[in-house]
């Protein structure tokens, strides 16, 4: 079964069962753990219905890192339950808005009921793949994605659409999982850690270059959480994978980071 597919069908089964359940988290098994603890503060938790928040599937907090303003158009790339989405209508006003993007029917639904809940009018959740975005050129102020660019099989498919869709100036403002340094060949392999956003991480140096390929700049890479061996052990014996044996190698090798790049304005030069 292709990547895409089977992301599709874990992050359906998550959808499925997060009403009511109170739990969500980037990892496949859908736990509290190091990736996802304390992304939000209280007052963003009280903002969104329990179920977007249950479900925020996220390593990072990309609302608050896009530093979003009034007035602007907003993306969020991988959506799932609606957490960032919802977050980011506030943070732009009436006068913005704020799309979702996600590829799995149960997650569209559940964002959408989430939307309700919040009584937010300024958003529309969008079904499509981030490396086909279904907007016109030029049309984003600011794009975001909480931990999701590491599920995707094309990554520079999606950073040439996200310069597509941007308009001259716009910002992408990510949280991803990045390596730093070689990591194992077991753990690369593993499809149940890639649906997890681990196994399918960029080297911090392969991540900065691929964005500056596909013609962004001002390229920044900021460590948010690193994570040792006693992170990674948890995540590791779920997979079936020895976690003994693995664990020590991806000691200090993996982090949550916030990314931020700019399309460069129009007339620009040199």
């Amino acid at each position: 079964m292709e990547i895409k597919e089977v992301v599709k069908k874990r992050y359906g089964e998550l959808a499925r069962t997060a009403r009511g359940a109170g739990t969500g988290c980037c990892s496949a098994g859908g736990c509290a753990d190091p990736i996802t603890a304390n992304l939000y503060s209280a007052e963003e938790l009280g903002a969104v219905p329990d179920e977007a928040v249950g479900l925020s599937l996220g390593c990072g907090n990309p609302t608050a890192l896009a530093e979003l303003k009034p007035g602007e158009l907003v993306l969020d790339l991988g959506s799932g339950g609606g957490i960032d989405v919802l977050l980011s209508a506030r943070r732009v006003g009436p006068g913005g808005k704020a799309y979702g993007l996600d590829m799995t029917d149960e997650m569209l639904e559940l964002a959408r009921s989430n939307q309700r809940r919040a009584g937010i009018d300024n958003v529309e959740f969008l079904k499509g793949e981030i490396e086909n975005i279904p907007l016109p050129d030029a049309s984003l102020d600011v794009i975001i994605s909480n931990c999701v660019i590491n599920l995707s099989a094309d990554k520079d498919r999606v950073f040439a659409e996200a310069l597509r869709v941007l308009r001259p100036g716009g910002r992408l403002a990510v949280s991803d999982i990045v390596a730093r340094g070689a990591m194992p060949a077991e753990l690369r392999r593993n499809i149940e850690l890639l649906v997890g956003c681990v196994a399918g991480a960029l080297e911090e140096s392969d991540y900065r270059a691929r964005l500056l390929a596909a013609g962004f700049e001002a390229v920044g890479i900021e460590p948010f959480r690193i994570y040792r061996a006693e992170d990674a052990a948890g995540l590791l014996t779920k997979a079936g994978i020895d976690a003994a044996a693995i664990a020590p190698q991806v000691d200090g090798k993996l982090m949550s980071a916030f990314i931020r790049a700019r399309k460069p304005a129009a007339g620009g030069c040199c």
